[in-house]
């Protein structure tokens, strides 16, 4: 059994390769500078990072699934995060990276925010591919945070540093996005296969047996991980893939509603809820309208 490294401390990042530690909570890492080269490791992450490659020097895991993971690429990893990493026998790594725990980003504005960076939680063959300009831009952000780590710690450090490293994961985001329109045609067919299952989970009377339809179903139905997946969706439509999902559900009880006789407890039972009472409540919020009011509406 494969040892799993728990990395809950910069610090334990910088000696696993035998890099300076500067800052306790903060680090700017560049892998050419390691002065030890693990090959096949297993980390369990603790610290949220980023990293930039260079080259292409190994393979990354979640799981089962390979990254997609290749030169100009950034990876990013959050607290809770298994990952495995194979690194080619020979070859030196090349990245540069930052590191930084939880308690860096507490009480700040970048601490309230940071779950809206959802791509954290992506996974497998969901990387970020850079441009040269973006290249730029990457780096520039660090070597601002670096010149920072550089400086004597006074009161305006902490504000400083995680002003730049929110300012570093903004276009990240930026350029997330921009991934998202020159990869539409493959977005395109994820959102195409989505429809076919929504509509292939309801007429199959899966809710009956597994409940309403989660977000996490189809995202594992297509290999992607839910934020990328609802990212991308949000992105193809200008809704959730949760409001997607409910409205495909609210049209469905309307069909049902206005061309059946069955009861309202019927509908909602066969559309996966436990209580027709929830079912109720979602439908006025949609529809203005109770059921039995919309019913009495079409007749």
């Amino acid at each position: 059994m494969k040892e799993v490294i728990k990395l809950d401390t910069v610090d334990q990042y910088n000696q696993f390769f035998g890099l300076e530690t500067l800052h306790p909570l903060v680090s700017v890492v560049d892998l050419s500078e390691a002065t030890k080269f693990p090959t096949h490791f297993t980390m369990n992450y603790g610290i949220y990072a980023l990293f930039l490659k260079k080259v292409k020097c190994g393979d990354i895991r979640y799981g089962r699934q390979i990254y997609d993971y290749q030169e100009g690429t950034v990876t990013s990893f959050a607290p809770g995060q298994v990952v495995e990493t194979e690194m080619q026998q020979g070859v030196k790594p090349s990245a540069h990276g930052l590191l930084f725990h939880p308690d860096l980003i507490k009480g700040t504005s970048l601490g309230q925010d940071i779950k809206q960076y959802s791509f954290f939680s992506y996974a497998s063959a969901e990387a970020l591919h850079l441009s040269e300009e973006e290249k730029g831009i990457f780096m520039d952000c660090l070597e601002k945070i670096e010149m920072e780590l550089q400086h004597p710690i006074d009161k305006h450090s902490k504000r400083l540093i995680s002003r730049n490293i929110e300012l570093l994961l903004d276009y990240c985001m930026r350029f997330y996005e921009r991934q998202f329109i020159t990869r539409s045609e493959s977005n395109k067919s994820v959102l195409v296969k989505f429809e076919a299952l929504l509509d292939d989970y309801f007429q199959s009377g899966k809710p009956q047996t597994d409940g309403l339809p989660s977000v996490k179903y189809f995202a594992d139905k297509v290999f992607l991980s839910p934020n990328y997946f609802g990212d991308l969706i949000k992105k193809e439509t200008g809704k959730s893939a949760q409001e997607y999902i409910q409205t495909r559900m609210i049209d469905l009880a309307k069909e049902m509603i206005a061309g059946t006789e069955k009861t309202v407890s019927q509908i909602a039972y066969e559309l996966g809820f436990q209580y027709s009472q929830h079912f109720n409540r979602i439908f006025k919020k949609n529809v203005g309208y109770t059921p039995g009011e919309y019913r009495k509406l079409q007749i």
